[in-house]
């Protein structure tokens, strides 16, 4: 990671620093102020939610994660429209869980993996904290991950 973009603390810096790099034709250092931008704004949103476990933390810093690229992409704020009502019926956990287990991968991962940050997508936090999930979500994430990685 860039020296200057490595001591920056808040995302209102990294945007900052991600326009001038923009402006001034230097785009890997706008990018890594871009993700941490999306880093630093999705641990504060985590900790404020009440995650009391690093998994649950984990899982939510994917979801406002998810909703940083929504947001850049759109222009605007945007929610994880369906993800939301799932944590609140089922648990994080068990939404994940669910969410990760659908044939097709999520709208979510795919976002993400689009650019450049799937250690936010579910599936990467399922491998970090297996112990807390199933075997079929641990291998549907396996397997997910390693044929993004070979495709």
């Amino acid at each position: 990671m860039d020296p200057r973009v490595a001591k920056l603390t808040t995302p209102e810096d990294c945007e900052s620093l991600a326009k001038n790099a923009d402006e001034r034709g230097f785009p890997l250092v706008a990018e890594q102020a871009r993700k941490k931008a999306a880093q630093l704004r999705v641990q504060s949103r985590a900790e404020a939610y009440g995650a009391k476990t690093d998994v649950e933390r984990e899982c939510l810093e994917a979801v406002y994660a998810y909703e940083e690229v929504l947001s850049a992409q759109r222009g605007k704020r945007q929610r994880a429209g369906r993800t939301w009502p799932m944590i609140k019926e089922y648990g994080i956990l068990p939404a994940v869980e669910r969410i990760v287990m659908k044939r097709e991968e999520s709208v979510g991962y795919t976002a993400l993996a689009e650019i450049g940050l799937k250690e936010f997508a579910f599936e990467a936090v399922i491998l970090r904290h297996p112990e807390c999930f199933s075997p079929e979500a641990v291998a549907r994430s396996r397997e997910r991950l390693t044929e993004d990685a070979d495709g």
